[in-house]
């Protein structure tokens, strides 16, 4: 298959989780994971857990067309959320972010179902995946480095209220 095939919003289903499209109905479910301030105490968008923000976040997700709610299959409850962006077919590459898991998920290995079942079928369709974090969030940092991630660059875009943001790249290529 070929990056102009790519599905932005497939269902994936993992040993305990779910992603399925991103719905409307899901903004109190996936505020209620999200409103701890704790998940973006060193997320470059630290007041994400203020409901403006966060509905701000949530309708971008939306109209991206490529978000996902999180779901732990247990106990059926939304835990987070993840997004592919940025396809691009010459390149061979789409982008995976915009990820939270609700802090009791931390620590485990739910980050790394989530992001394999994404690489999983994301590696379908493009030879590679990128992947843009903050610059100082050596949480996410980490994270990355677990599953494989390369830095390979940066980049400095401007931020919600309009003040440059930096962020690192990290790359995970097809096997």
């Amino acid at each position: 298959m070929e990056a102009r095939d790519f599905e932005l919003q497939p269902t994936l289903t993992g040993p305990r989780l779910e992603l399925r499209p991103l719905r409307s109905e899901d903004l109190e479910p996936l505020y209620a994971a999200a409103s701890d301030p704790l998940i973006w105490a060193v997320h470059p968008e630290p007041d994400r857990h203020e409901r403006p923000v966060f509905e701000r976040f949530f309708a971008e997700g939306l109209k991206s067309g490529g978000a996902f709610a999180a779901i732990e299959r247990a106990t059926g409850n939304i835990v987070g959320t993840s997004r592919y962006y940025g396809l691009d077919a010459g390149k061979s590459e789409v982008a995976i972010g915009y990820t939270f898991l609700s802090r009791n998920l931390w620590g485990g290995s739910f980050n790394r179902e989530l992001k394999s079942l994404m690489l999983d079928h994301a590696f379908r369709f493009v030879k590679s995946v990128i992947f843009h974090v903050g610059e100082n969030n050596v949480r996410s940092r980490k994270a990355m480095e677990k599953i494989g991630g390369v830095l390979s660059g940066n980049r400095e875009k401007p931020g919600p209220d309009g003040t440059p943001r930096r962020d690192v790249i990290y790359r995970i290529e097809r096997r």
